[in-house]
C-alpha cells in the first residue's frame, strides 16, 4: 500500500513517513498539492495548513482514494468543507502513529465492503434478470407470505422490494443450523427473507411462525402454509429450460410437482418424473407439496 503524506513541514512529514514504513508501508512525500495530484498512492495525508496551497483541488481529483486531513484546529475551513468534498476523516495533530494506521485500517475494510456489494448487487441483477414477474412492489406490505412454485420469482420481488424500500435484507434459510440465531441477531429495522420453511419439522414450524410475529419478513413457502400472516401467491407458467440454470434433481423434482400436480394423475406425474409413485409420495412428504383438497 502506498501512502501519500502532502506536508509542508518536512520534518513532521519524514517523521511521519518513518513510522508508517516500520510498519511495513510504503509512503513518498510532496510539500505541493499540484505534484501529488500527479501519483497514484491509496491514501492521501493531506495537511489543511498548508499556505497557497490549493488542497480542494487535489481532494476532489483522488476522492475515491483514502483522503485523511491531518489538521492543527477543527473548523469550517479545514474539516468540515473538505469532508463535503470527498475527504473521508481527519486526524488533530499531534496524533499517536497507532491512531493514524487504525483510521487508514478502518477505510481499507470499508472500501473492500463497498466492492464487495457492488459485485454482488451486479451478480443478482443478472441472475435474475431473465426471471419476469407482474407483482408490484409498491403494493406489497409487509409482513408477508408469499406461496410460490419458484422461489427465484420471490427473490426477485424481495430485492426489488428492498431496494426500492431501502431496506436492508437478513437471509434466513431455515436448513441452516443458525436460523434462529439469525433471526434474533438479525439488525433492528432490518427485514427477514426467509426461505426454506419446507426443511423443519412440526414443532419447529410452530416455533418459527411464533417468533417472526415481532419482526418484519417476507417468507417464501413452496407449498401451501397455514399460518395468521398476510399471504400471497406467486406463481410460474415458465418452462424449465426458459429459466437458464441447471437445477439440482430436488429442486427439479419440487418445481415439477408444484406446476404439474393438478394436471396430472400421480400415475403419469411419477412417470414422468421417472420414479416409482411410493418415491413420488415420498418426494411429497419430503418436501411437503401435497396437494390441497
Amino acid at each position: 500500500m502506498k501512502i501519500i503524506i502532502v506536508e509542508n513541514e518536512l520534518h513532521l512529514a519524514q517523521s511521519i513517513a518513518s513510522k508508517l514504513s516500520e510498519h511495513n508501508f510504503e509512503t513518498e512525500i510532496y510539500s505541493s498539492t499540484k505534484e501529488a495530484m500527479k501519483t497514484n498512492g491509496d491514501v492521501y495525508l493531506l495537511s489543511t495548513n498548508m499556505p497557497g496551497q490549493n488542497t480542494d483541488q487535489l481532494i476532489k481529483a483522488c476522492k475515491d482514494k483514502i483522503i485523511i486531513l491531518m489538521v492543527n484546529y477543527i473548523n469550517n475551513d479545514t474539516v468540515s468543507i473538505p469532508l463535503k468534498l470527498g475527504a473521508k476523516d481527519y486526524i488533530v495533530k499531534p496524533f499517536m502513529i497507532e491512531e493514524l494506521i487504525r483510521k487508514i485500517s478502518h477505510y481499507q475494510e470499508f472500501q473492500k465492503l463497498q466492492k464487495q456489494t457492488v459485485l454482488y448487487q451486479e451478480y443478482m441483477d443478472n441472475l435474475l434478470k431473465e426471471i419476469i414477474t407482474e407483482e408490484s412492489i409498491e403494493t406489497l406490505q409487509t409482513p408477508l407470505v408469499i406461496e410460490t412454485n419458484y422461489q427465484r420469482l420471490v427473490d426477485k420481488v424481495v430485492f426489488e422490494y428492498a431496494k426500492e424500500n431501502d431496506k436492508l435484507l437478513t437471509f434466513v434459510p431455515l436448513s441452516e443450523n443458525t436460523w434462529k440465531e439469525k433471526i434474533s441477531k438479525s439488525p433492528n429495522g432490518s427485514l427477514l427473507y426467509i426461505t426454506e420453511i419446507h426443511t423443519l419439522k412440526k414443532a419447529d414450524k410452530e416455533y418459527l411462525l411464533n417468533l417472526i410475529t415481532e419482526y418484519d419478513f417476507i417468507l417464501c413457502s413452496t407449498s401451501e402454509l397455514e399460518c395468521e400472516f398476510s399471504k400471497i401467491t406467486l406463481n410460474t407458467d415458465s418452462k424449465l429450460y426458459d429459466q437458464n440454470e441447471v437445477l439440482t434433481i430436488d429442486d427439479y423434482v419440487k418445481f415439477i410437482v408444484n406446476s404439474f400436480q393438478y394436471k396430472f394423475p400421480d400415475t403419469e406425474l411419477s412417470k414422468k418424473l421417472g420414479i416409482s409413485r411410493k418415491s413420488l409420495w415420498e418426494k411429497r412428504r419430503k418436501f411437503d407439496l401435497f396437494k390441497k383438497k
